[in-house]
């Protein structure tokens, strides 16, 4: 096959370069994607620090794309060359289902036709978030809470359930807010700076918090808004403040869902810690991500789900690094980054 510029990673904690790497072949129940937008994830510069997962140097990271089919391998049958499409993909273990790069592999099953009001931007940002979200929320015990799903009967099922969701301003945070809301619970009350409260309560959030507060205020805020006993936090920031913050609130028997490893200091009283790998390819993730997968077209043509606003990073893949450092150091706020590797200088 021909060749494509992709992004390596050449060492734990180095830089990254552009380079050659040849177009790799759909092999059964596989798709090759032209990608044509790269959503960056806080995971990817953690990735590139401390070489969790990676098997050898030089590699490929990046956990999302969208773009067209350019080939479809033997078996896969509901996607054809030119459709629209996007994909979670995998980094550090398979060059090939990398995201940093022109063209990469992905397991039909996972891949998600895009409908034709979301842009690839957009969808470039769908896939690590919607996992994270939907995983814990949807998977049965004891991977996840086993609620039911919007899509299986379980829409506004669990009204009057408060849940409430640490750093609704993130990528995953709004994600959890619309599930939530399709979901039913109420009230959802998230923390979020002033600025993204009207946009969060557009997805669907009844009470937006000032994330700035000590969290000893938030929690009087909390208690202020709802006299329910809090059963479900979800928390998407999953520092230590606000994991012990979060499992703090819980009455007797409640459960955090957290996307970092936990620092909590748990106690006698019941409560559930519920740690969440947003991703759809590991084995007990993929019996629910091809479910989702087959149920997201509709739930993003009808506006039920709204992608997360985008910023497009200038520079095709060398715009990566610059902009894995503002992830680093929190300098996005509300938005997705995305590169176009077809920009490449």
């Amino acid at each position: 096959m021909a060749p494509q510029i992709s992004l390596w990673l050449t060492e734990q904690g180095g830089s990254f370069s552009v380079g050659p790497t040849i177009i790799p072949s759909p092999g059964r129940g596989e798709i090759l994607v032209k990608i044509h937008s790269i959503g960056l994830n806080p995971d990817d510069w953690k990735l590139q620090e401390c070489g969790l997962w990676i098997e050898r140097y030089p590699t490929i990271l990046g956990h999302e794309v969208a773009g067209t089919v350019e080939a479809v391998g033997e078996g896969v049958s509901h996607f054809v060359k030119g459709d629209r499409v996007f994909s979670a993909t995998t980094a550090g273990t398979d060059n090939r289902k990398a995201a940093f790069q022109q063209y990469s592999i992905a397991p039909a099953s996972l891949a998600v036709k895009l409908p034709a009001n979301v842009s690839f931007d957009e969808a470039a940002g769908l896939s690590v978030g919607i996992a994270t979200a939907t995983i814990p929320l949807y998977t049965q015990p004891t991977i996840g809470l086993g609620y039911q799903s919007p899509w299986n009967g379980g829409r506004k099922k669990y009204k009057g359930q408060p849940i409430i969701v640490l750093g609704g301003s993130s990528c995953v945070g709004q994600y959890v807010i619309q599930f939530a809301r399709l979901s039913g619970f109420s009230p959802i009350i998230t923390t979020a700076s002033p600025h993204n409260k009207t946009h969060l309560k557009s997805l669907g959030a009844t009470y937006v918090i000032d994330r700035n507060l000590p969290f000893s205020a938030i929690a009087r805020e909390i208690s202020k808004l709802t006299a329910a006993r809090i059963k479900l936090v979800f928390d998407a920031v999953s520092q230590d403040e606000t994991q012990q913050g979060g499992y703090d609130l819980l009455a007797p028997g409640g459960r955090i869902i957290i996307t970092l490893p936990s620092t909590i200091d748990e106690g006698y009283d019941d409560k559930q810690v519920i740690p969440v790998t947003g991703n759809f390819h590991i084995p007990e993730n993929l019996a629910l991500g091809t479910i989702v997968s087959q149920n997201l077209p509709a739930l993003l043509a009808s506006g039920d789900i709204r992608p997360v606003a985008v910023e497009v990073v200038p520079g095709g893949l060398n715009g990566i690094g610059p902009g894995l450092k503002r992830l680093k150091h929190n300098l996005v706020s509300a938005k997705k980054l995305v590169v176009h590797p077809w920009e490449t200088a």
